[in-house]
């Protein structure tokens, strides 16, 4: 009987096992066609293209919820596992992502890894200053106008290039960038520095050193030659006329300085009159001789090779004749004679 009973006990054991195997068997191949379909497998479950922004911050369930909810991804719960089995050492990188195939969950995941977010073509003109940038940012990124001017005192930025600096006035390189909505303003303030650093070479500095002016007064006199005319030409021309009047101890006579000054203090009305032309400022190069305390803009590449190598002229003068070109003279009989021709005969 005993024996009988051992046996049948053997045998339900054995049977149970079996069973239990089996169903473990079956729960694991049941695990993996649907973990096979659901995370393997590409999936697409929106039609034609979606953009998806993913915020500064979000986490990783946040993100997970967010993809599920768009039909990116099979599931919420699915994504969690995967990624915490097998990517929890990638960083989801936030910005407005574009989908329009179908993608495996890796393929997914290693897309927002990668940060291959939607970049938006931003172009800084030259001759913009901190302020208009600013306004500009804030109408196509999520770049807030005031945080924008505040980051731009970060002057720890440039201090090995200008140790005199107080904001970031004329190192915000102007050219065309490629950014994400979501770039911050510190964020896009240390791309444009980076690209400056790049544009003013070591060969720059050197020939500033030439002819003996700082990298600060390079910045500043491209500056002014920026303000002064968009011809590339003719930017050389003009960066004579100031060296030549630098040499003599003249006043640099520049009147976008005087722009600068009463834009800064919220006083321009669009108009340059004789009580603006009197406005007492160390920007204003009417009334103070040399160059104005700093930069009065951003100057693109060509003004700061126009500063950096004027041509050897003996002007001393120039004046608009049209909105592209200038006339210059030598002479202020000469100068005055073409002011009369060009400006108050025009005005009448």
């Amino acid at each position: 009987m005993k024996s009988n009973r051992k046996k049948s006990n053997k045998a339900y054991i054995k049977n149970l096992f079996f069973i239990l195997f089996t169903v473990f068997i079956i729960f694991l191949l049941i695990f993996g066609i649907n973990f096979y379909k659901k995370v393997l497998k590409p999936y697409k479950g929106y039609e034609n293209t979606i953009i998806v922004e993913i915020e500064r911050g979000s986490s990783v369930s946040s993100i997970a919820k967010l993809l599920q909810q768009k039909k990116i991804i099979t599931s919420y719960f699915y994504f969690k596992l995967y990624y915490r089995l097998f990517f929890k050492e990638y960083k989801l990188k936030s910005g407005e992502y574009q989908f329009d195939h179908s993608m495996t969950m890796k393929q997914v995941i290693e897309k927002l890894n990668k940060g291959k977010a939607i970049l938006y073509k931003i172009t800084i003109k030259e001759g913009m200053i901190i302020e208009e940038i600013a306004e500009f940012l804030s109408t196509k990124l999520s770049i807030d106008h005031y945080n924008f001017i505040r980051e731009a005192q970060n002057v720890n930025l440039i201090q090995d290039i200008d140790s005199k600096a107080h904001d970031l006035e004329g190192y915000l390189f102007p050219d065309t960038y490629f950014v994400r909505k979501n770039i911050t303003a510190q964020e896009f303030i240390k791309l444009i520095i980076t690209k400056f650093r790049k544009n003013f070479s070591n060969s720059m500095h050197w020939r500033a050193k030439d002819i003996n002016l700082t990298s600060r007064e390079v910045i500043t006199l491209a500056s002014l030659i920026e303000k002064e005319t968009s011809s590339k030409d003719e930017r050389f021309l003009i960066s004579s006329v100031f060296h030549n009047r630098l040499k003599l101890g003249m006043p640099m006579g520049c009147d976008p300085t005087i722009i600068y000054a009463l834009k800064k203090e919220n006083k321009y009305n669009g108009k340059l009159g004789w009580k603006e032309l009197k406005y007492d400022s160390p920007y204003n190069t009417r009334l103070y001789k040399g160059l104005p305390p700093g930069p009065i803009c951003s100057p693109g590449l060509y003004s700061i090779e126009a500063a950096l190598f004027p041509v050897n002229t003996k002007y001393l003068y120039f004046v608009a004749k049209d909105s592209k070109n200038h006339h210059f003279s030598i002479s202020l009989k000469e100068h005055n004679w073409a002011v009369k021709k060009f400006i108050i005969n025009r005005s009448k």
